[in-house]
């Protein structure tokens, strides 16, 4: 499965890679941004700009479980490869917002500057 964000309507499409075809929309609590899943694939986490959330799709259900409360403007998502934190850059807020994973809280706020939106994993 792909899943990516409808940027024009609050929904989420399920894209089915074997047909090429959306094979479901899941409902979110605002328009989409980035994604990331977990590294065990239990949870796919949304940012939703206009509403300083991060949604929680539950992977089997395929439905929103929760939404964690983040700075403004959450863009992109990564996810620690040890799979106990994500990390959202929030654009309006030059933050990088840490989410615990185990308690679906932010963590801890990291200022990040002007245009905090991509993030990437550089290896050591």
């Amino acid at each position: 499965m792909v899943f990516t964000s409808d940027q024009t309507k609050p929904r989420l499409a399920v894209i089915d890679t074997a047909t090429n075809k959306v094979k479901a929309w899941v409902p979110l609590p605002g328009t989409g941004y980035g994604t990331a899943s977990t590294q065990d694939g239990r949870w796919l986490l949304v940012a939703v700009p206009h509403e300083n959330k991060v949604a929680v799709v539950d992977l089997e259900a395929l439905k929103v479980v929760r939404t964690v409360d983040v700075p403004s403007a959450p863009q992109e998502i990564l996810v620690r490869p040890d799979n106990q934190v994500a990390y959202v850059s929030c654009n309006v807020s030059h933050k990088v917002a840490a989410i615990d994973l185990a308690g679906w809280k932010v963590q801890k706020l990291i200022d990040a500057g002007k245009g905090a939106d991509g993030l990437a994993w550089a290896a050591q």
